[in-house]
């Protein structure tokens, strides 16, 4: 026994190996994996990795970990021959229970020595907090790293979760998937590791099909070659980079580009373990289908890659990733074109037979649709959100509401198409595709499409007004409903997606320069809420989530947070637009050479000035010159300032207030603001309480450093 770890039987290291790092290897050979877990697992396998060898005090070079669907690799190069030496400290009992009055060890301390492995003499005294206690200083020398390897590994591997996992035969062992091989091998050692009656040895297997067979590793340098051999690309960035020449390459043979799917393509990726990209083709009578249809079917259905022309139109010809050699290409192609027929016939019935019915004849069956129990049916939904585009089409261009509230009534109509009942991602898509066959303006049916923009943060936003102000009013709307029913987002959970939404809201404001305030527009939206009972407080509540929302946006546009933080306040009474440019004024001013002399005047205003209410500014009370000569000055300051304002020129407005300094200072250096008679001090006070007042038009400033 070795500090506290059994001795494992296996080939004694050789010296050169005792004196130099040495190569690691670990696989996990399973069935195959789900290929949406397989990103995760690599980086949490290099991850635990990494910490389970800084647990064991192990040094080691760079870890390189990848994943095929069946298989989880970790390499890593440079592993120590020994673990390090350690020194720790453990606390035992209070020093005065530790020894007695003539300073000989008590049981307690005897005890707690022959618990950590210490004679009772070697015990020191250490303060600890305001006590003085007894502690063992413990030498731990490192041993070999092959005796820890065992049961480093299996930690390792036990240490892996999946979003789902599996128990198989009699074990109460849980893995993704059931194991069917391990390898772990230090230099040219195997490790002994068992698992759920696998046992590790320096055999692993080839493709499924190509190359069945198990194979011995005698070299971990030689093992992704080994692989490949055996028609395994291991390296998930290499086999992805091979997908996609690949489709580029084959696509290019038939006169087209791909439509490069970058959530496809890393699919795809972890679906094969030797890519093959095959050309295949469908009949060019169902390019007369929707583009955006063909392409989901093609993606969803059967994660084959589309291919369009020089214009982007598609064409009648999609490439499909094999787990096979070219020699098989023949039997994917018939096989993949048989399946895509079918699909595309599907679809082609379903879009038929809903052109047969107008959007405008499906309104009322949005009725038999519940979009949510307590929040009515999505007919109901639909009603609100034309109640709220009418409303915000009044702020931002009367002119535009007879289009807005058509394209806000038929804004869901789609959903109860066929199309849509089977491929949900096309909503909006195809409502805008059937709008235009039942011949509606061109506004209208675009709007439809552009009604669910952005579909993520820096996701293209909506081109037209009518399609920013039905988006705004449906986002608004889900937002406001689900507040007022207590489905409010927390922490990681947001099963509604509101942040998502509120962030379309917060964009589309910025982008267009709508000038209407975000309180508006959800006091519109709750009022709309009929049946429901509105708390008091949930407006505030959505206030709150909404400037969480544009605090995120402003930062990434590199404001720095005391200047947000300055700002988001004015959210909710001033447009985005307006609050988009007192910031940047505000950064502008901030580098001016007399901007730390205005913030110190600004703030010794806020310092003093009482949270009660004051009276109104009376000059009659006015006693010192210094009172009168910041009273005449705030007086023309203000003016400008408001009129600067007004015209949009914040910077300017910043650098006519900031001319009160002089003023201010002269008042407090001269003035005593707390003066005996009350009156003339609630002047004073109402007179600062007027400076800030305006001050708060463009900034917080005592939010500011």
């Amino acid at each position: 026994m070795t500090d506290g770890i059994p001795n494992t039987s296996m080939n004694a290291v050789t010296n050169t190996e005792l004196n130099a790092g040495l190569p690691l290897l670990l696989e996990v050979g399973t069935e195959e994996i789900p290929a949406r877990f397989l990103p995760g697992a690599i980086a949490d396998l290099e991850r635990i990795s990494a910490g389970i060898f800084a647990e064991f005090r192990i040094p080691h070079e760079n870890i390189k970990t990848s994943a095929t669907p069946r298989r989880l690799s970790l390499m890593m190069q440079g592993v120590a021959a020994m673990q390090l030496d350690n020194v720790r400290q453990v606390y035992g009992p209070a020093k005065k229970a530790a020894f007695d009055e003539a300073g000989n060890p008590t049981r307690a301390a005897v005890g707690f020595a022959q618990s950590v492995g210490v004679a009772a003499t070697d015990l020191v005294i250490k303060k600890k907090g305001a006590a003085d206690y007894v502690a063992a200083v413990i030498h731990e020398k490192g041993v070999e790293t092959s005796e820890v390897l065992p049961r480093i590994l299996k930690k390792i591997i036990l240490a892996l979760r999946f979003p789902k996992s599996m128990r198989w035969g009699n074990g109460d062992f849980a893995f993704v998937r059931p194991i069917h091989w391990i390898v772990s091998m230090y230099g040219t050692q195997v490790i002994p590791i068992e698992i759920e009656g696998i046992t590790a040895a320096g055999m692993t297997r080839g493709h499924r099909f190509l190359s069945p067979g198990s194979f011995q590793v005698k070299d971990i340098a030689s093992y992704p070659a080994l692989l490949e051999n055996s028609f395994v690309i291991l390296d998930y960035e290499k086999r992805k980079q091979i997908i996609r020449n690949g489709i580029v390459s084959i696509s290019a043979s038939s006169g087209g580009h791909p439509v490069m799917d970058e959530e496809l393509l890393d699919l795809v990726n972890f679906l094969v373990e030797y890519p093959t990209p095959v050309l295949c083709g469908f009949h060019v009578e169902y390019l007369k289908l929707p583009k955006e249809l063909l392409i989901t079917v093609m993606k969803d259905h059967q994660k084959y890659f589309a291919i369009v022309d020089n214009n982007g139109s598609l064409i009648n010809k999609f490439v499909v990733i094999s787990n096979t050699r070219p020699e098989n290409n023949e039997n994917v192609r018939i096989g993949a074109e048989r399946v895509i027929k079918a699909r595309f016939d599907d679809a082609r019935f379903y879009f038929y037979e809903d052109v047969k019915k107008r959007l405008v004849d499906r309104i009322e069956d949005l009725k038999k649709v519940t979009f949510h129990d307590r929040l009515g049916s999505t007919f109901a939904k639909t009603e609100r959100i034309v109640a709220i585009a009418v409303s915000l089409c009044g702020k931002i261009n009367p002119a535009l509401a007879p289009p807005i509230e058509r394209a806000a009534r038929l804004s869901k109509t789609d959903l109860i198409s066929g199309v849509v009942r089977e491929f949900p991602e096309l909503q909006g898509i195809m409502g805008r595709y059937y709008a235009v066959n039942d011949g509606e303006a061109p506004e209208i049916a675009a709007a439809l499409e552009e009604q669910y923009l952005p579909k993520a943060f820096g996701d293209r936003l909506p081109l037209s007004d009518v399609g920013a102000v039905v988006s705004m009013a449906d986002k608004a709307d889900s937002i406001a409903a689900f507040f007022a029913i207590g489905q409010i987002p927390t922490g990681s959970e947001d099963p509604f997606a509101l942040r998502r939404q509120a962030m379309g809201i917060v964009s589309i404001l910025l982008e267009r320069g709508y000038l209407v305030s975000i309180r508006e527009i959800f006091e519109k939206a709750l009022s709309c809420l009929s049946g429901i009972k509105i708390e008091e407080k949930t407006l505030e509540a959505i206030m709150g989530f909404m400037e969480q929302r544009i605090e995120f946006v402003f930062s990434g546009r590199g404001y720095e947070q005391d200047l947000i933080k300055s700002v988001l306040p004015l959210s909710a009474v001033y447009p985005l637009k307006v609050v988009a440019g007192r910031i940047e004024a505000l950064k502008l001013f901030r580098s001016e050479e007399g901007f730390p002399d205005f913030l110190l005047a600004v703030k010794r205003v806020n310092n003093i000035i009482p949270k009660t209410d004051t009276p109104q500014v009376d000059e009659a009370l006015f006693v010192a010159e210094e009172e009168k000569v910041l009273h005449s000055s705030f007086y023309w300051i203000e003016l400008h300032v408001r009129e600067m304002v007004t015209e949009g020129k914040y910077l300017e407005a910043l650098l006519a207030f900031s001319e009160i300094v002089t003023p201010v200072n002269n008042f407090f250096d001269k003035v005593l603001v707390m003066d005996k008679k009350e009156e003339i001090k609630q002047n004073r006070l109402a007179l600062l309480k007027a400076i800030w007042a305006v001050a708060l038009t463009m900034a917080d400033f005592s939010k500011l450093s």
